[in-house]
């Protein structure tokens, strides 16, 4: 008992939250957020928000490209390629999460920067 110390949230919580998936990020912000704003959990939202929309817009744009590609040429490169974008994908999401994790304000490459600035006023 000596070594307990009560601890607040200090939006950690809802900062992990986002992470998993767009679905998650609407109960973060819902559920969490929108009753204890702080710095740490807009930071996480913010960098997740443009995570999540990138994430789905590059899926589709390279889904459907990779689908004509085979459809007029047969050729299976173009599922290296779109596994390849996902692996790059998982490597900032990860990024993200373990800067989450430690309760960092740590930005995620190509999309922490430019998400605090598109979405500042969450």
């Amino acid at each position: 008992m000596e070594n307990y110390k009560p601890t607040t949230d200090d939006g950690k919580t809802a900062g992990i939250i986002s992470y998993f998936t767009l679905i998650g990020w609407l109960i973060a912000y819902f559920a969490l957020y929108t009753n204890n704003k702080t710095p740490l959990a807009s930071y996480h939202m913010r960098q997740t928000l443009l995570f999540h929309l990138v994430s789905i817009l590059i899926s589709w744009i390279a889904g459907f490209i990779i689908g004509m590609a085979f459809v007029t040429s047969g050729i299976f490169i173009g599922a290296s390629i779109l596994w390849i974008i996902r692996l790059g994908l998982l490597v900032i999401w990860i990024i993200g999460l373990i800067g989450a994790i430690n309760g960092e304000r740590k930005p995620m490459p190509l999309i922490g920067e430019p998400a605090q600035n598109m979405f500042s006023g969450i």
